[in-house]
């Protein structure tokens, strides 16, 4: 069996892991791997990995020493023309062109509403293992990528506490997640932030007011507040205004970490799971299991039909919201 291989949607810490997971697994099952460049889009322009010794497939040496590394070496990317029925059906072409009788797609919901398209024009198996920093997909406890987005939130907040304190001041905190505030909320309860603003519960700027005057009427001197980026009072930027109009009692800067939580050297929870997630795409693969996202809930290795990993919200857990107010009361 023929099996590829892409990389699409923004890129996570560990989908390097999971591409050598899956060679290795194909390989030491008789199977051979085709790595696809810059995902749907290289699919489109046949745009293919060839191993150092000119072979149109990948061997052990092609991911050696690779789960240490961030970003993805077959890279990503977004397709337009993917999106569209005749995009779609070209890719199922080419895939039948090159002999392909497998597809295992690395990303998030944006990748696996486009694999529940190919299917549509494709008789071939698709399994997708679930790379992405939000962690949004249901189907599965914790995406690929997203410990280290996390980790490097907390890295990021304990050096601005150390400002903070330095110089009796607020700092607001936007990190990424457009409609999951997952980043946000693991990041404020493992940083010792006071307040996290997600998407999914409502920003009171009078609230916050509110709270930040008993805090420091409580002798308090310095305070870090993490906003999602897709908050749905605007972000970090509008809140520091709003909070400014209506008289918050600490000064405060806005820092913004972007992108820089897509990058780094995956943290070794995001290694394991992006190991174990890669060797079961392929063994359900083998198994003739298609149409699906390989994941893990409870410990246990499932497997969730595409529609359902992006068809609904994966809200974010109560019982972690309110203990962050505890923690800040």
């Amino acid at each position: 069996m023929r099996i590829g291989v892409l990389c699409s949607g923004g890129d996570a810490p560990g989908m390097n892991a999971c591409l050598r997971a899956v060679v290795r697994s194909a390989l030491s099952t008789g199977h051979q791997v085709v790595g696809i460049y810059r995902g749907y889009q290289g699919l489109l322009d046949e745009d293919f990995f060839i191993s150092a010794d000119g072979q149109p497939t990948m061997n052990a040496r092609s991911v050696s020493d690779l789960s240490k590394l961030g970003g993805t070496i077959l890279r990503s990317s977004r397709s337009e023309a993917f999106r569209a029925p005749h995009g779609q059906a070209r890719a199922a072409a080419i895939l039948r062109k090159h002999a392909i009788d497998a597809l295992i797609p690395i990303g998030g919901d944006g990748t696996f509403r486009g694999a529940a398209d190919l299917i549509k024009h494709w008789s071939g198996l698709i399994v997708g293992c679930p790379g992405t920093i939000d962690n949004d997909l249901v189907g599965t406890d914790y995406t690929i990528g997203f410990a280290t987005a996390v980790q490097t939130g907390v890295e990021a907040l304990d050096k601005l506490r150390d400002t903070a304190e330095s110089h009796e001041r607020m700092f607001l905190v936007e990190v990424m997640g457009r409609h999951s505030g997952y980043i946000a909320l693991y990041t404020a309860l493992a940083g010792g932030a006071e307040i996290a603003c997600l998407p999914e519960t409502p920003t009171d700027v009078a609230q916050i007011i509110g709270q930040l005057h008993a805090l420091k009427e409580h002798g308090k001197k310095s305070i870090m507040i993490v906003i999602a980026e897709g908050d749905e009072h605007g972000g970090a930027a509008v809140l520091e205004r709003d909070l400014v109009a209506a008289g918050s009692p600490f000064s405060m800067r806005v820092v913004t970490l972007g992108h820089l939580q897509r990058g780094g050297s995956p943290a070794p929870a995001d290694r394991i799971l992006a190991t174990t997630l890669g060797d079961f795409a392929v063994r359900s693969i083998l198994q003739g299991r298609t149409g699906v996202m390989a994941g893990q809930i409870g410990g246990q290795l499932v497997l969730t039909p595409f529609e359902e990993t992006f068809g609904k919200h994966k809200p974010v857990p109560a019982g972690l919201v309110a203990l962050l107010e505890s923690m800040a009361t």
